[in-house]
């Protein structure tokens, strides 16, 4: 773990897993350091927003040296908000990313709709949320060429991750179905469904 100063009023945790990303995210959810305003976590890093009058970053870095995220429940095991999401199983990959994964559309359905998700990150567009598995099996590359247009509400995979395209974009996983469940919303508060910590289960839609 190495902690890097981020302006005078932040912290950037540089980890070299993103199951350590996962773990400290966690501990400093269940103990957060004093003055601590904003927790966020990315594929290899965890940023500290601290505000400056309840605690400065050396005293934010001391109690980040004094966390044992080793302690703390996985997140999958967790206390964290339950999303569960819709899905009907129409995507164009769904026939080449049941392929890559060794198994038939059937099995890659049951796969994806037995596993607990948990969001590990958020990022590439407001309300993106990268979710992690506790099935080892999902690892799928992306799409050799990128579409320049997914619809909203498309359900894809790529790499160890799955998610929800939150509205129209250009993107490059491998779409393996819909839902019309809105995981970003301006006029909801908070407007993303999908963050960082909160535990996702799909349900297959006829």
């Amino acid at each position: 773990m190495q902690i890097l100063p981020c302006g005078d009023r932040g912290l950037l945790v540089e980890l070299d897993t993103l199951q350590e990303v996962l773990n400290l995210h966690a501990a400093l959810r269940a103990d957060p350091p004093p003055g601590l305003s904003e927790l966020v976590p990315a594929a290899r890093t965890v940023l500290l927003r601290l505000d400056p009058t309840q605690c400065d970053p050396a005293g934010a870095e001391r109690h980040l040296r004094r966390l044992n995220p080793g302690s703390v429940a996985a997140p999958g095991q967790s206390k964290a908000p339950l999303v569960e999401i819709p899905v009907v199983y129409d995507g164009p990959d769904l026939p080449d990313a049941a392929r890559l994964l060794g198994m038939s559309e059937r099995d890659l359905v049951a796969a994806h709709t037995a596993a607990g998700w948990t969001v590990a990150f958020c990022g590439f567009a407001p309300g993106f949320g990268y979710l992690v598995s506790d099935d080892p099996r999902f690892q799928v590359p992306r799409r050799g060429e990128s579409r320049t247009a997914v619809p909203p509400g498309s359900v894809a995979l790529a790499g160890e991750f799955s998610g929800v395209y939150p509205r129209s974009s250009p993107g490059g996983w491998q779409l393996i179905g819909t839902t019309e469940l809105e995981v970003w919303n301006l006029d909801r508060d908070p407007p993303g469904l999908l963050r960082p910590g909160v535990h996702v289960r799909f349900r297959e839609e006829a």
